[in-house]
């Protein structure tokens, strides 16, 4: 089970909730769904540098909100707020609907799945070597306090002919414990040589047993 679900599906409820909250009739549903995916996309877009964790999105009858933790908040919300403004405004006219767009900092972005896989796989596109890059994650998510981790890279690793996993692991993972507080995340990286090359992130903080917001 670890390996085919994700870790973060089966502890909703436990110790993680939706990143989106809101209702819909049948007809609406696909319609809704399919605008979060692609408010979702923008935001990581337009914010790619600022290191996203996780974007939140909570409708009412005529409002959007929408929460979004990030590494570095100076970066994302730019020089006097002109960023957030810009993207505030492309998003209300793509919703045609009130947005509240809001930047919240992610304390220990050292253990953050997101963050790490987007980090690994901005620097196999730059062409870094992929092991020098998971171990270097490895080290600062343990020093910051992860009780374990699990990376794996996929792919043509150092442009070879035939692809293979290169796999990290520090402590430990308990991935059908479902009080353990593990956070997941997969990224792709796009290479100009190697094709694409796939990014998974496993990493375990310790036990949780309730439903509150993270760091």
């Amino acid at each position: 089970m670890g390996r085919k679900v994700n870790p973060k599906a089966v502890r909703m409820g436990i110790n993680k909730t939706w990143n989106a909250v809101w209702y819909s009739d049948k007809a609406s549903f696909p319609k809704i769904f399919l605008q979060d995916l692609r408010i979702e996309k923008k935001i990581k877009g337009s914010m790619k540098d600022s290191g996203v964790d996780r974007v939140m999105i909570n409708r009412s009858a005529n409002k959007l909100e929408i929460i979004v933790f990030v590494a570095r908040p100076g970066v994302a919300i730019g020089r006097g707020g002109e960023g957030i403004d810009k993207l505030q405004k492309e998003i209300k006219k793509m919703t045609k609907s009130e947005v509240d767009l809001k930047i919240r900092e992610v304390r220990k972005a050292d253990i953050s799945a997101a963050i790490i896989a987007r980090g690994i796989a901005d620097g196999i596109e730059r062409r870094q070597p992929s092991k020098l890059l998971v171990l270097s994650a490895k080290e600062k998510a343990m020093m910051a306090g992860a009780k374990g981790l699990r990376i794996w890279v996929s792919g043509r690793i150092n442009n070879a002919s035939q692809a293979r996993t290169v796999k990290v692991q520090a402590g430990s993972v308990p991935a059908q414990t479902l009080k353990a507080d593990v956070d997941y995340a997969s990224e792709t990286a796009k290479t100009m040589d190697a094709g694409l090359m796939g990014i998974k992130v496993w990493i375990y903080k310790g036990t949780k047993t309730n439903v509150e917001d993270e760091e």
